[in-house]
């Protein structure tokens, strides 16, 4: 059931009347010609007006008017008491979509008074206080059934199927009227409709960000934010700051979306489901060439995960690394040999929260034989020197708790793609080391793959292309560095062989890349 708190677009000053203090709170200069009774009046005005338009769709509606958010001074957070709520649970209790309008009991002076605030400041106090409330329903157990009045379990009452907070009345506690049972009213979700569409990324041109990562891109987002958006996208930072403070609350699975009310397609979709709308971790060049993001493309916002990017293989915590390797791979981990290789090969490795994630990447050179010769074609001449080691994912690792709609999957490809095969472009998505504001070059990035792992699937979207290696085993993937636009696709033409490479130095570089990738030895123990 949809809480809706309304909003309208000149409520809100301009870029260049309004402020926004440290705490993200905006201030909104008085409007010319306005009284204070005006804008109540007008919030009112705005909230019948979206109660007679859901009726006239066939919903059922009640406008809120026992205002349930205080102010205590202009300064001051919004606050929601449980006790505030009855206007709300009521109105749920009753299939009826509660609609609030963005007014305030503001007691910062010697008088109650009602005034107009951003409806921001309404829905973090609703939060705030809906979250609090959200217990309440335990604390007050279902009466037994009586003689009287029959039970509303099993087949026999009209209230089949509802959940438990729903499901009957609660007798008062002197024999008065019965009270409405206690309601679980924690926000699991957060969308916010207005007409721009979602929040401009930086790394695609402008276009929408497709999901957002709180705790490692809100940063960057803020300082990438280009001037001209200020007009293009004027509530963007303001939407962005109001799901940061409400997500912090909100359980750790729930989310925001930033949507348009041009797509109602993606109105729908993100009612139902917490997944953007397409992957992130899907290539831009691929995504653009189809068409698939345009102005009003949503923007599906979570708290995430903090990212950060481990060079030196001491400072790994073996334990929970192993944990996560041996749960997401569902095999036991050979740990000496392992952290051997890493001690020897380690490049980086990309750690996702509190080892809820994890991918390793390595150095590998092609084998040396028994002469000391490297046993690639491409050490042939004594004057050439050795090539360089290879860009290696060794691993690619996702807790089974952090699969599915976590979207740890995407905020970690994202990540390996900022510091393999897309380093140093502008179109990076957070600062790691090898993004934006780092010195690290683009770099061809390699791994291989059980030529039956149902996981290919995703991998054939996200790579430039895949062979079978000579012996059947595994599919090599590679995604070549993004700043050198070679365009080499080779795609596997169903024998081993590298159909559609078609240029002998090509060919050079995949053998070369299949001579090093597959004598890797296996991280499994027996």
């Amino acid at each position: 059931m949809p809480v809706i708190v309304v909003d309208r677009d000149d409520w809100h000053p301009s870029s260049s009347s309004s402020s926004v203090d440290e705490d993200r709170t905006t201030t909104p200069p008085p409007q010319k010609g306005r009284t204070s009774r005006q804008e109540r009046a007008e919030a009112l005005g705005e909230m019948e007006r979206v109660v007679l338009a859901l009726a006239g769709l066939g919903a059922q509606a009640r406008p809120i008017v026992q205002l349930p958010v205080q102010l205590s001074g202009p300064s001051a957070e919004p606050v929601v008491e449980s006790a505030d709520l009855v206007g709300v649970t009521s109105a749920v209790l009753a299939g009826e979509i509660p609609v609030l309008p963005p007014l305030v009991l503001d007691s910062s002076s010697s008088e109650l008074a009602v005034r107009r605030v951003d409806a921001g400041d309404v829905i973090r106090g609703l939060v705030q206080g809906m979250i609090s409330a959200g217990g309440a329903r335990r604390s007050v157990p279902p009466p037994p059934p009586s003689s009287e009045e029959p039970s509303l379990e099993g087949s026999g009452g009209g209230g089949e199927g509802l959940p438990d907070a729903v499901s009957g009345v609660v007798q008062g506690a002197t024999g008065g009227p019965p009270l409405l049972a206690p309601l679980d009213l924690t926000p699991y979700r957060l969308m916010i409709i207005n007409r721009e569409g979602g929040i401009p990324s930086y790394a695609r041109s402008g276009l929408p960000h497709l999901t957002i990562n709180l705790c490692s891109e809100a940063a960057f987002i803020r300082s990438t934010f280009r001037p001209d958006w200020a007009e293009s996208h004027p509530s963007a930072l303001r939407n962005l700051a109001l799901a940061d403070d409400c997500l912090r609350l909100m359980p750790e699975s729930s989310t925001a979306v930033v949507v348009s009310h041009r797509s109602p397609t993606a109105l729908i979709g993100n009612l139902i489901t917490n997944k953007p709308a397409h992957s992130p971790s899907l290539p831009h060049a691929l995504l653009d060439s189809q068409g698939k993001l345009t102005r009003h493309t949503p923007t599906l916002i979570r708290r995430g995960l903090p990212i950060q990017i481990i060079r030196n293989p001491r400072a790994l915590d073996r334990s929970k690394l192993t944990s996560l390797l041996e749960a997401s791979f569902r095999r036991t981990l050979d740990e000496r040999a392992f952290y051997d290789r890493m001690e020897r090969q380690l490049d980086f490795v990309i750690v996702a929260g509190d080892y809820a994630g994890a991918a390793i990447i390595t150095r590998e050179s092609a084998p040396i034989d028994g002469e000391g010769e490297r046993s690639d074609s491409s050490s042939s001449s004594s004057n050439s020197r050795p090539p360089s080691p290879v860009c290696y994912l060794d691993k690619f690792a996702v807790h089974p708790s952090h699969q599915g709609a976590t979207g740890t999957v995407d905020f970690l490809w994202s990540t390996l793609r900022d510091e393999t095969f897309g380093a140093g472009l502008p179109s990076a998505l957070n600062t790691t080391a090898g993004s934006l504001a780092g010195r690290l070059e683009g770099r061809d990035l390699v791994w291989r793959s059980r030529a039956a792992n149902p996981v290919n699937k995703w991998y054939y979207e996200r790579s430039n292309g895949f062979l079978t290696t000579a012996d059947g085993r595994w599919k090599m993937f590679w995604c070549d560095r993004e700043d050198l636009a070679e365009g080499f696709q080779a795609r596997d033409d169903g024998g081993g062989g590298m159909g559609g490479a078609g240029r002998d130095d090509e060919v050079s570089r995949l053998e070369r890349w299949a001579a090093i990738v597959e004598p890797i030895p296996s991280a499994w123990s027996a």
